[in-house]
């Protein structure tokens, strides 16, 4: 089984066969790591920044952060989606 998913396992202590996606990423965080189960075997995904960080966190109150798809397809486009909140907007006229 590659590291990764070992990782998943016996480190994080999830089932890596439940098709959830797990992202890694490096110190230096200008490279991700994406792992899931795709129903006929592991895939893994990678990207390399060649200028710029992604905008991981340097520390969390947890390990675990869930991200939806949107914010996901943020993170790595370079935004920073984690520590914001959505915004609540309320009618004057009600």
């Amino acid at each position: 089984m590659p590291v990764p998913f070992f990782f998943v396992e016996q480190e994080l202590k999830y089932d890596a066969y439940t098709g959830a996606l797990f992202l890694f990423s490096n110190k230096a965080k200008d490279k991700l790591k994406l792992v899931y189960w795709d129903k006929t075997g592991f895939a893994l995904w990678y990207k390399r920044l060649e200028k710029h960080k992604f905008k991981w966190p340097s520390q969390l109150d947890s390990e675990d952060v869930v991200l939806t798809e949107q914010q996901l397809t943020w993170l790595l486009s370079g935004y920073d989606v984690l520590g914001h909140q959505e915004l609540h907007y309320q009618s004057d006229l009600g």
